[in-house]
């Protein structure tokens, strides 16, 4: 019935009774019999032919998308009557959403660009072809490399920047700050470099300091949530320092907030899928996995916070990824993941600043960046310094 209104509101032939009475025949014939069951499938199939015959000789058109919601709406009947209840259920809520969201679906498949549709077949590939067949397990005697951790960590960061590169697409005429933290959520340096050459000499670069700190707090977020995916025990580490930095950057952000309406514009960045970019991934993340194995093994936990902060300048997510997959492991501890992902956060943070210098004239908007992004990063050394000191993530974990 309830896909049988959206036709009737859609001012089609079949409508609210036909959709139920076919549901209700597929229910009783698989009640029946199997036999009934298929003979009834054919005289849906019938009935679709002579609605489809009586449509060309009215208007000469086909009821393509009518037709195949009916035989849908048949095979859920069918499904009742053998016992289901959540499929049949959902799969009217979904039929009924696909047929009611045509203008929105045709308007979103028209807009698309080819690299957007080979980076969702990729995303695709990388996570039900690719990572099933992986070995997940050390494939070095130094136990330095397991094949599918590598891989489900490509597999969350270009599945939580394709997300986010969405949202982006659907919010970007919202304004240039909305697109700071779609962006930022996406490849924060990337972002960054993208807004700086944009708001070069118009009447929006002062304001690319603030930009700048949402897209730092956008990638804060986003390596909050890819240590507590991979380590959840890093979070009692990882937590406190982001969240003082993101309040001094959001209180830098607050106070240059602009008055009236959003600021406007649009950011275009490339889609976050792509061999190159999960080839980056993949071998940031087992560059940095293994260098830190190795220096943490020689050098104790020094040497795994001196790969976080030379990592983070290249990719912070990665580095994220690595580390918290060092501590699920046991390979290095939770405290210590946690540290090392604020200290990756806060290199891509300080990263950012010879992009801007290099993209912009404003150079007394550069130097307000330069004093409140050291203000940012001592704000998460400080945080770091005292829970290494105090060792109080420690206890939280052991707790």
């Amino acid at each position: 019935m309830l896909v049988g209104m959206e036709r009737e509101w859609s001012n089609k032939d079949v409508g609210v009774r036909t959709f139920a009475i076919v549901a209700l025949i597929g229910m009783l014939s698989a009640g029946t019999g199997m036999g009934v069951l298929v003979t009834s499938l054919a005289g849906v199939f019938l009935l679709v032919a002579a609605m489809n015959v009586r449509s060309i000789l009215t208007d000469r058109s086909l009821e393509i998308t009518t037709s195949a919601a009916l035989i849908a709406n048949y095979l859920l009947g069918a499904l009742v009557g053998l016992g289901h209840i959540f499929t049949p259920v959902a799969g009217a809520i979904v039929i009924t959403m696909l047929l009611a969201w045509k203008t929105e679906l045709s308007r979103f498949a028209g807009d698309l660009h080819p690299s957007e549709i080979r980076s969702a077949v990729l995303l695709g590939l990388i996570g039900f072809v690719i990572y099933p067949v992986l070995p997940n397990r050390y494939i070095d005697p130094w136990r330095l490399f397991n094949p599918s951790d590598a891989w489900i960590s490509v597999i969350a960061i270009a599945g939580i920047g394709f997300v986010n590169y969405v949202l982006l697409r659907i919010y970007r005429t919202r304004g240039l700050y909305l697109s700071a933290i779609f962006g930022g959520l996406v490849n924060s340096t990337a972002t960054v470099a993208e807004l700086a050459t944009r708001v070069r000499e118009t009447p929006l670069a002062s304001r690319i300091a603030a930009l700048s700190h949402l897209t730092v707090i956008a990638m804060f977020a986003r390596n909050l949530i890819l240590a507590t995916l991979f380590s959840p025990a890093s979070l009692s580490a990882t937590l406190v320092p982001l969240l003082a930095m993101t309040l001094v950057a959001g209180f830098f952000v607050w106070r240059d907030q602009p008055e009236g309406q959003p600021l406007p514009g649009v950011l275009s960045l490339d889609s976050p899928v792509s061999i190159g970019k999960v080839l980056k991934f993949g071998v940031v993340f087992i560059v940095i996995q293994i260098t830190g194995t190795l220096l943490t093994r020689v050098f104790g936990n020094s040497g795994m916070l001196a790969v976080s902060i030379i990592g983070g300048m290249v990719s912070s997510a990665s580095t994220t990824a690595a580390a918290a997959t060092m501590a699920m492991h046991g390979q290095i501890s939770a405290s210590l993941a946690g540290s090392s992902v604020v200290l990756a956060s806060l290199s891509s943070a300080a990263i950012n600043l010879p992009i801007v210098w290099r993209t912009t004239t404003e150079k007394p908007v550069f130097r307000t960046l330069m004093f409140q992004t050291a203000t940012v990063v001592a704000a998460g050394i400080l945080a770091v310094a005292v829970d290494r000191v105090y060792q109080l993530s420690e206890l939280l974990v052991r707790k």
